[in-house]
C-alpha cells in the first residue's frame, strides 16, 4: 500500500469549504444547485465515496481552441459499477472538427450534424455529477474542457475535485522514465496511458476513444488501483486533486 498521498494541493481537504463558497457566488441555477449538493468530507473512506467516471472525446487537446464532441459518464463505487445508469452523448462542437481528431475518435461531421449542443444536455450531466466525485484519466482534459465549455455557455466556469487514475499511476511509478544509461541496458519506460495501465492489473482490453467505454475503463482501473496499492479505508483527501 502507498504511504504518501497522491494529492498535490497545499490543502487537499478544502473542497467542501470551497463548494460552500462557490454556491454563494454562483449565478447560474445549475451551478448553484451543483455546489449546494456538497462534496464529501476529506476524511471520508474511499469505500463510502459516491463517484462518477467521466470521459470526453474532443476535437483536440487545447480547450481554448478545441471542443467536446462526446461525453461518457458512469456512476460507481468501489463495490460496483452502475452500468444501467451510464450515459453517452455525441454533441455538436462549437468549433469545427479536425480530420486528425476524427481519425482518433471516429465521430464524423454526419454524426454531429443533428447532435445537441452541450447546453442541451447539461441538466443530465449535472444530475450525474451532483454529490459525486468525478474520476478521470488525465484531469487536464475533463476538468479544463468542462470549465471552458461552461464559460462559453453559462458565463461561469466550474470547479470540482477529481480522482485522476493517470496521476495515481504516475505516483506509483515515479521512476517510469529510465535514464539514458538505463535505456542502454534495456530498461523500457512505463506507460501510464489508460490501456497500458489497465493491462498491468490484468483488466481486459477495450477499444479506446469511445467516451462511454473509456469512462467504464477508468472506473475499473480505479477499483484495481485501490485494491492493489491503497485500501477502501484510505481517506479521499490522500487521492483527490
Amino acid at each position: 500500500m502507498s504511504s504518501k498521498p497522491v494529492s498535490d494541493t497545499t490543502d487537499p481537504g478544502n473542497w467542501p469549504e470551497r463548494y460552500r463558497a462557490l454556491a454563494q457566488d454562483a449565478r447560474n441555477p445549475l451551478l448553484k444547485e451543483f455546489y449546494e449538493a456538497g462534496c464529501v468530507a476529506p476524511d471520508t473512506p474511499l469505500a463510502d465515496v459516491p463517484m462518477v467516471a467521466l470521459d470526453f472525446e474532443t476535437t483536440g487537446l487545447d480547450p481554448s481552441q478545441h471542443s467536446i464532441v462526446s461525453v461518457g459518464m458512469v456512476p460507481f463505487s468501489l463495490n460496483g459499477i452502475q452500468l444501467g445508469a451510464a450515459r453517452h452523448w455525441v454533441v455538436r462542437p462549437k468549433l469545427p472538427l479536425h480530420q486528425a481528431s476524427v481519425e482518433i475518435h471516429g465521430i464524423t461531421h454526419a454524426d454531429i450534424a443533428h447532435a445537441p449542443d452541450l447546453s442541451e444536455i447539461l441538466e443530465w450531466i449535472f444530475d450525474l455529477l451532483k454529490g459525486r466525485v468525478p474520476v478521470v484519466h488525465y484531469r487536464n482534459i475533463e476538468r479544463q474542457f468542462m470549465d471552458v465549455a461552461l464559460k462559453w455557455r453559462l458565463g461561469e466556469g466550474i470547479q470540482f475535485p477529481v480522482l485522476d487514475t493517470m496521476a495515481i499511476e504516475a505516483h506509483i511509478y515515479p521512476e517510469r522514465h529510465p535514464s539514458r544509461w538505463q535505456r542502454l541496458l534495456g530498461k523500457r519506460p512505463i506507460s501510464i496511458r489508460l490501456s497500458d495501465s489497465r493491462s498491468r492489473y490484468g483488466l481486459p482490453h477495450y477499444a479506446a476513444h469511445n467516451a462511454l467505454i473509456d469512462a467504464i475503463a477508468t472506473a475499473e482501473l480505479l477499483q484495481a488501483q485501490i485494491h492493489h496499492h491503497f485500501s477502501p479505508q484510505t481517506p479521499i483527501r490522500e487521492l483527490w486533486l
